[in-house]
């Protein structure tokens, strides 16, 4: 029996990653969908923290092995039609597969998706607050430019990477791991302004760090020179060397590392003029909106995906998406590890890693599915949350159709017919 007076099938909130791939995996299912984000822009981190590309799409390996399909293979055929190359490209630092993005381009495409499928789509828009009946979510209050609005549904999605309508819908959640410690931020950066055919020297980039953190104002903690590569169309270099600790959730904390990377940028970019032939006329292009956040809050699910599981590889008969990027662990600023995906380089994320925990009409994408401290590493990159995102959405939609029952052999059976990989 439809809830009384609801607008929408499945409201999703967030517009990342996740949050596209809920949002068409719930329209492609029949469902009446709204996708509030916050941003004037889709695309999540890729385009609201510079973080271009696209990781966990494929298994590491020799040649690429697609992971992930569905929802994520329109956005790349999307940025194919505009003239952006989706071919994989491995990186050399650490031999994963990606593929990298341009951001104007992302958000035309994101923007073009969501219309196609007929999603109603309110950008600048927040969940301000939740509302429930038992262990059911009954509305949202969305804050808007045109002041609130409490909008009723059918099913919900957390897509928003920071578990904001768990929290106010009421389900438990920790922060970090636990014990309030969370992993490094990130400030990718775009250089510009280097002569044709210019190529960055890692050895001698090493040096030059290690003589600028003898005295220098800003230490650089990846000593190695961090991750960087040439971007499509632009020929700008994307450099991962800007980190930060995040010592807590507070705006206090997040207003220090966002002044912080911008100082940071700028002196590195500095040392690039300093050191590298071919960059004495390097400028920062950008640093994104917001510096790249890794984690955050963790609700609580239904199943917590485990670091045992990943290095396994294990498989699950009610899966709903692969998760085959690395373990990667921030939790020191600047110092990652890698610990990769045993089996066959991709383990099942299980139905119940989707489910909120106490409530029967919430499902998540993303970085906010359940997972321990270490698994976490490998299900938050984007490539996977399109995965886990289109599972939510398809969910959702099940949920609504059916009168608030879930079939998972017919959920699985609608993600395969969207073309997703379980």
């Amino acid at each position: 029996m439809r809830r009384v007076g609801a607008e929408y099938d499945v409201v999703v909130c967030g517009g990342g990653a996740a949050g596209i791939g809920a949002a068409v995996g719930a329209a492609r299912a029949g469902a009446r969908v709204c996708l509030a984000e916050k941003y004037g822009f889709l695309g999540g981190a890729a385009t609201n923290a510079q973080v271009l590309s696209y990781c966990g799409l494929f298994t590491r390996g020799d040649a690429p092995e697609r992971a992930v399909g569905g929802v994520a293979d329109e956005v790349l055929a999307a940025l194919r039609g505009l003239g952006l190359d989706t071919t994989a490209h491995r990186s050399p630092t650490t031999g994963n597969w990606i593929v990298l993005l341009d951001p104007e381009l992302l958000k035309l495409a994101l923007d073009r998706i969501v219309a196609a499928h007929g999603i109603d789509v309110l950008l600048h828009t927040r969940v301000a607050a939740a509302t429930r009946t038992g262990v059911a979510v009954e509305g949202v209050t969305l804050a808007g430019m045109d002041g609130r609005r409490h909008v009723l549904a059918e099913a919900f999605v957390d897509a928003s990477g920071d578990a904001n309508l768990a929290m106010l819908a009421g389900e438990d959640f920790r922060v970090g791991d636990g014990e309030g410690h969370l992993q490094a931020l990130t400030m990718p950066i775009r250089v510009g302004g280097l002569a044709p055919g210019t190529k960055l020297d890692r050895r001698r980039l090493q040096q030059a760090i290690a003589e600028y953190n003898a005295d220098g104002a800003y230490p650089i903690a990846r000593t190695d020179g961090g991750i960087f590569v040439h971007m499509p169309l632009s020929g700008d270099l994307w450099w991962m060397t800007v980190d930060l600790p995040l010592p807590d959730l507070s705006s206090a904390s997040f207003t220090r590392a966002e002044m912080e990377g911008r100082a940071r940028s700028h002196a590195y970019v500095e040392l690039l003029r300093r050191s590298q032939p071919g960059f004495e006329r390097a400028h920062l292009v950008a640093t994104g909106p917001q510096v790249g956040v890794r984690e955050t809050r963790h609700p609580a699910a239904r199943h917590t995906m485990s670091f045992e599981e990943l290095t396994a590889g294990a498989t699950h008969p009610q899966a709903i998406a692969r998760a085959a990027w690395p373990i990667e662990l921030h939790g020191e600023a600047g110092k990652p590890s890698y610990t990769y995906v045993g089996g066959p380089g991709h383990a099942d994320v299980p139905y119940d890693a989707i489910r909120a925990a106490s409530l029967e009409n919430l499902w998540y994408g993303g970085r906010v599915i359940g997972a321990d401290v270490r698994a976490y590493g490998s299900i938050r990159v984007m490539g996977t949350a399109f995965a886990t995102g289109q599972a939510a959405g398809v969910a959702a939609a099940d949920y609504a159709a059916r009168g608030r029952t879930v079939d998972v052999a017919a959920v699985q059976a609608a993600l395969r017919a969207q073309g997703a990989i379980i």
